[in-house]
């Protein structure tokens, strides 16, 4: 390799590497398509959820309870409805987290706190609600509720 091809291949490499990393990161959603989420994540059968995270702006990966017996992780097209990805398990915990409405509560105070695109909106089993996403411009927020508040319990701002 002579010294002009090494020359070009240490910036291709760099813009390939910060290419790599740009696509890693979180895709995020408008906090006014959370309905289309939900409506299509009730449509497949979902009744509680743990996690909702955005993976591109056409999908979304739901994990949570189908019945008190069947917990599931689909990645689900907003676009159609289909289950692009499904893994299901049998556990004898029964349901919990969040339903449609503790969604909605939570996102309502986030939204009160400047959230307007999210990615990524989760339950703990102590009933702490993370929500993941940013601002109008463009900031990293990360807001805490307590489910059923409606008030926030904490707010990161980077």
């Amino acid at each position: 390799m002579n010294a002009m091809q090494k020359m070009l291949l240490i910036p291709s490499s760099a813009l390939l590497l910060a290419a790599g990393v740009g696509s890693a990161q979180a895709d995020s959603l408008p906090v006014d398509r959370l309905d289309d989420v939900l409506n299509q994540a009730s449509s497949y059968g979902f009744t509680h959820y743990e996690e909702i995270g955005i993976k591109s702006r056409g999908r979304a990966e739901v994990e949570g309870w189908i019945d008190d017996e069947w917990f599931a992780e689909v990645e689900i097209s907003l676009d159609n409805g289909e289950a692009l990805k499904e893994q299901r398990e049998r556990r004898i915990s029964g349901a919990w987290g969040m339903t449609d409405d503790d969604v909605r509560q939570a996102m309502d105070v986030a939204r009160q706190e400047g959230l307007v695109e999210f990615e990524d909106i989760e339950i703990d089993q102590r009933g702490m609600i993370d929500i993941d996403g940013r601002d109008a411009n463009g900031r990293e927020l990360e807001i805490s509720v307590r489910q059923g508040a409606d008030s926030a319990s904490g707010i990161d701002r980077d």
